[in-house]
């Protein structure tokens, strides 16, 4: 985006620190053609995992699932293994960088006898998104995913910023640009609403019960 223009309006949604990566000068003062949202990204890794952690009778092993990543060890990864050690949990950190390595993950969660999994931010998992969730069905590994819409397609419950309102907002950016309004003067936002989504057909077939605690704080049922 950066490399292709510095003059058209760009509006993004993004899971990475945008000044961090470059995308933007600041938050308050982007000062140049592109603005946007900024999800909960790392940030948001401990929360999965104290609910794999509630939901589990005995957590024992949980594995951590990473997408295709430009560095050897992503940002995400230290955060859970940090966000892990804080809590005396054992974590697997498994990558899933291609459909091979997604079935060979599986198949050392079996024999490493992980009781579940959390997957790591990536647009590839929801490309492949029927496979993981098979797989998860498959070797009967309660997971925990990234979006709703892994849920919908049959997985156990996800937990991640509502992509409702973080368009509301990137789109409401949009008509403002389009009546005028300079990207670099629009601060970017940080969309921090977290959406807890579970599907209870699925602990059904896990023999898994979902704790009364846990329960009320869904944000949808999928029944």
């Amino acid at each position: 985006m950066k490399k292709a223009t510095t003059t058209i309006p760009v509006v993004f949604f993004v899971g990475i620190d945008p000044v961090q990566r470059g995308l933007v000068a600041s938050f308050n003062r982007p000062a140049g053609n592109a603005t946007g949202v900024y999800a909960l990204g790392v940030e948001a890794i401990p929360k999965p995992l104290e609910l794999m952690r509630e939901i589990l009778p005995q957590p024992g092993l949980i594995a951590f699932l990473v997408g295709p990543q430009v560095q050897v060890r992503p940002p995400q990864v230290l955060e859970a293994e940090a966000a892990a050690q804080a809590v005396g949990q054992p974590i697997l950190v498994l990558y899933g960088r291609n459909e091979d390595e997604v079935d060979k993950a599986f198949a050392t969660m079996a024999e490493r006898q992980a009781s579940g999994l959390l997957f790591g931010a990536s647009t590839y998992f929801q490309v492949i998104a029927d496979k993981p969730v098979a797989l998860a069905a498959r070797y009967r590994i309660p997971a925990i995913y990234e979006w709703r819409e892994f849920v919908g397609a049959g997985g156990l419950m996800s937990y991640n910023v509502s992509r409702g309102e973080a368009g509301r907002l990137a789109g409401d950016y949009a008509g403002r640009i389009l009546k005028g309004a300079a990207p670099g003067d629009l601060p970017v936002i940080q969309s921090t609403r977290p959406e807890l989504v579970i599907n209870l057909e699925t602990p059904k077939a896990l023999g898994l019960t979902i704790p009364h605690t846990v329960l009320p704080r869904a944000d949808e049922v999928i029944e």
